[in-house]
């Protein structure tokens, strides 16, 4: 389980990768010490010769000649002076040389090669080695000797190299994996602390993350986390009140339901009245009720969490503008606005009648409400037929929609285009024309106005 962990894989790639580089050193030092160890006995082996060649006669007891061979270790030694080759000091020799060695122009690759030769070989053999000896004292020195304390001191330079090795790494590893459990592994653990805590309620705000780490990734990391945090608490305590809301509003629209019914029904008497005013605005009267009791079902359905499926059918597209105009004509607190529906030329639309007329009232109540509070202007809505469904366009001449709400402005409470408003009227009119399998979108947005573009597709999509 542990080498599983960040912390295991970690020491243990440290402890590989150190023991692969106290290999990679270990390689070359076997073979230096090889070479220094041959090369030791030659300068004995020199030092022994001069001794001989200082007498008189060239000439030293045998038992002198073979306390000088046993200093020197070797068996015989040959120095070649003056293109002279000589046989200063030899003992008797039990078998013949084996293998001749070359110190004098040896390739890296060829003293590592020659070391875990004599490493790995199981005879005792008697080799030859040939230097050059020290300042000058000669052309060539050669030495004949056993191997055997050769391999036997390769070997233990080799297990102390290893242990050395051993001790390296598990210090170094030691080290980095006290490092890394500091620096890294830790802040990590509390990363995920956090973010557990935070899981268990994200609602407390109290468990947003504090950005602590000391290493600039990881501070980076708390610091992104510590921003989604926020989002995601202040957007559950918006979805809490809009829940709460529409508790609220489904309550409002049951008792209002029964209210406006009573209205309505009040409002049918009216029609049978002679009074020719009261005639004219009795109709207007009863549709007004009659989409009112229509919007307060729909918001109790929509509090059930039920989508409202549109109800489908041919209407007079210029008849809908018309209604519009009006209403939203009657709205109009001052002469400074004008609303104009321009001519669809008897063009006909298959779709929710109530629902389109909620879609463009929303668009042509935003325009007008953001134009009365600045200078006035003008309000044009169109229809267009088109191949595969229908456009309503919806175009003023105001002051456009602030920048700040367009990043979000479908989004209930969000994509308020007006100060007070709550943004609810796009989000709706864009839920309704989604339900269409059809799409709302601004075209334009500038100082000198904003478009709206209102698509419905035909068929059953």
């Amino acid at each position: 389980m542990f080498l599983r962990s960040l912390s295991g894989r970690f020491l243990l790639l440290t402890i590989i990768f150190v023991m692969l580089a106290e290999v990679l050193i270990f390689v070359p030092s076997v073979a230096r010490f090889r070479v220094d160890y041959l090369q030791e006995r030659l300068e004995r082996s020199q030092i022994a010769s001069l001794s001989l060649l200082a007498t008189a006669n060239d000439m030293v007891e045998p038992e002198l000649e073979a306390e000088l061979l046993e200093n020197a270790g070797v068996l015989n030694i040959v120095l070649r002076r003056n293109q002279m080759r000589e046989l200063i000091l030899s003992s008797p020799m039990t078998a013949m040389v084996d293998q001749t060695y070359d110190l004098r122009d040896a390739s890296a690759l060829t003293l590592i090669r020659d070391a875990f030769a004599t490493m790995l070989q199981h005879r005792d053999r008697v080799i030859r080695v040939m230097g050059a000896p020290v300042k000058g004292a000669g052309l060539l020195i050669e030495a004949a000797m056993h191997e055997p304390p050769l391999r036997a001191a390769l070997w233990d330079y080799g297990r102390r190299i290893l242990l050395l090795s051993a001790v390296i790494s598990v210090v170094t590893a030691s080290l980095l994996f006290l490092a890394v459990r500091r620096f890294m592994v830790r802040p990590m653990e509390r990363l995920v602390r956090q973010i557990k805590n935070y899981g268990d309620a994200p609602e407390d705000s109290r468990r947003i993350i504090q950005p602590k780490a000391t290493v600039a990734e990881l501070f980076e990391a708390e610091t992104a986390l510590q921003g989604m945090e926020i989002q995601l608490s202040q957007s559950l305590r918006q979805k809490e009140r809009l829940a709460a809301l529409g508790g609220a509003v489904s309550k409002i629209s049951h008792d209002l339901r029964n209210i406006l019914t009573t209205t309505q029904l009040l409002a049918d008497r009216m029609e049978s009245s002679h009074d020719p005013g009261v005639q004219k605005i009795a109709p207007k009267l009863l549709n007004s009720l009659s989409r009112a009791v229509n919007l307060c079902e729909s918001t109790l359905t929509y509090g059930k969490a039920q989508e409202v499926a549109p109800n489908r059918r041919p209407f007079a597209m210029d008849h809908l503008l018309a209604d519009v105009v009006e209403a939203e004509t009657l709205a109009l607190g001052n002469g400074t606005v004008e609303i104009v529906a321009l001519p669809a030329h008897g063009l006909d639309v298959v779709a929710d009648e109530e629902q389109i007329y909620r879609v463009v009232s929303n668009l042509v109540r935003n325009a007008r409400q953001a134009m009365e509070n600045a200078s006035g202007g003008r309000i044009e809505i169109e229809g267009r037929e088109q191949p595969d469904g229908w456009e309503i366009h919806v175009r003023d001449s105001g002051p456009g929609l602030p920048a700040k709400a367009l990043d979000n402005i479908f989004k209930p409470f969000e994509g308020n285009v007006r100060k007070g408003g709550t943004g609810l009227g796009l989000a709706i009119s864009e839920e309704l024309v989604a339900g269409h399998g059809g799409k709302l979108e601004l075209l334009e947005n500038s100082a000198k106005g904003a478009a709206f573009r209102v698509w419905l597709p035909r068929g059953e999509g």
